[in-house]
């Protein structure tokens, strides 16, 4: 019996320190009994102990809990890690910091290492190039972005010229994303052709003291026109109206030069399938079109008709310079004469095409940019031909750049000549042009 009684009411003191029912008063021992089932009472020493004993075991299980739960956390952590360490090398990540170092490497491969280099890749000289980024910034409104220099902005305008190169190779040399890419190509395109009044050249009349061996005999000759066909990419159902003869798809350009090779006027939109007579008509009659002033005229091949302001060889008569190389003989008459010397002159707009197309190859492939934006395109090539023909005296390609040829073909007073049409006037004016001609050669032989 009191080996159970022991056994009842003892409380182990590590866990809790109760005082025992001698300590409290009599008082407190009633009001802290409260009335068991079945009549029975119980202590409050059994109640008081029950209650701290629970308590203390709810302790116990939750601080075990917290240790399970922190020990699977850290091998959780742990796994995570050893995880992520061997996947990360091979996973894409874009990181604008980190690239940074690689931007900056390679823009001083492009613009800072030298000027062959930079010629190579850009087609203009460091110092051109420099020139260049000033006037876009201060003249064309181009402005740096927050990541973007002008000078880088401009380097992608002329990549993509110069080479050709899809987004997704511009941006992997350049480090940016393809959006990056597209966006600055059009803000540069926007804002070089707003200098199109800077860059393009304007006419100069052969004076008659000119020395010039091609160009001394047409007093009063503003330059040289031509036609030329630039590879178009457009939808299945406009290929028919942009094939021209040859069968490919392409644009119509139109374009007038100086003797000096530099770009006077262009006309870029028409389908490859039009004539050039025809679009040197819509030249004429824009009101911001090719103007010709009285008195002035432009040489032109046999495809336009030799009216007022357009001087055109004669038809049925030895012209192309490929024909006179092939048969060595001297001019028999004053028409094959005229001819001559009138295709020896209006080569200039040939090799401006030649070395135009040879600097940009964009124009020289089907582009991947929309219609509107490849007939832009050309004429930003244009006017960076003349820029680059300001600014480098020596051009290396230009020296390349060898006798090249077209291939045979068989109102009240204005100001300006508004019409092209054969007249009888501007035909006599050839015939005596021609016969002048011929007459002092057989002097001078």
């Amino acid at each position: 019996m009191a080996s159970s009684d022991i056994s009842e009411n003892y409380t182990p003191q590590s866990i809790v320190d109760i005082p025992n029912s001698e300590e409290r008063g009599d008082n407190e021992i009633q009001q802290s009994s409260p009335p068991a089932e079945d009549g029975a009472l119980v202590g409050p020493m059994d109640v008081s102990t029950e209650h701290q004993a629970i308590f203390v075991l709810l302790q116990e299980i939750e601080s075990e809990f917290n240790f399970i739960l922190q020990a699977f956390y850290r091998e959780y952590r742990d796994r995570k890690r050893r995880r992520c360490s061997t996947q990360v090398p091979n996973r894409l990540t874009y990181s604008l910091k980190s690239k940074i170092p690689k931007q900056i490497e390679y823009m001083h491969d492009l613009i800072s290492y030298n000027d062959e280099t930079c010629i190579n890749n850009l087609r203009m000289s460091r110092n051109a190039f420099g020139r260049l980024c000033f006037i876009l910034e201060n003249v064309g409104g181009l402005s740096p972005t927050k990541n973007v220099l002008v000078s880088e902005q401009v380097a992608i305008f002329l990549s993509v010229l110069a080479h050709h190169m899809k987004n997704r190779i511009v941006k992997h040399h350049f480090k940016r994303s393809g959006y990056t890419i597209s966006t600055h190509f059009n803000n540069v395109l926007t804002a070089l052709l707003k200098l199109h009044t800077l860059f393009l050249v304007k006419p100069v009349p052969i004076e008659a003291d000119c020395r010039n061996e091609r160009w001394k005999r047409f007093k009063g000759c503003l330059g040289a026109l031509d036609g030329t066909y630039i590879p178009l990419r457009v939808a299945q159902k406009n290929k028919a109206r942009y094939r021209n003869r040859k069968g490919d798809v392409s644009t119509n350009v139109l374009a007038v030069c100086d003797i000096n090779m530099n770009y006077i006027y262009l006309l870029c939109g028409w389908e490859g399938s039009a004539a050039d007579s025809r679009v040197l008509k819509d030249a004429i009659n824009r009101q911001n079109g090719l103007k010709v002033p009285q008195g002035n005229y432009y040489l032109c091949d046999s495809g336009y008709t030799n009216g007022e302001g357009f001087l055109s060889p004669y038809r049925g008569v030895r012209y192309h310079i490929q024909e006179w190389n092939a048969q060595r003989t001297p001019p028999q008459n004053a028409h094959e004469l005229f001819n001559k010397v009138h295709a020896s002159a209006r080569n200039v707009i040939e090799r401006s095409f030649a070395l135009l197309k040879g600097r940009w190859a964009i124009l020289r492939s089907n582009s991947f940019y929309p219609v509107k934006v490849q007939n832009r395109c050309i004429m930003a090539c244009a006017l960076l031909h003349n820029y680059i023909r300001l600014e480098m005296p020596f051009d290396l390609l230009e020296a390349q750049i060898v006798e090249v040829d077209d291939e045979i073909d068989d109102d009240p007073y204005n100001e300006f000549i508004d019409q092209v049409e054969p007249s009888q006037q501007w035909t006599n004016w050839r015939e005596s042009l021609a016969t002048m001609m011929f007459d002092e050669w057989r002097v001078s032989r």
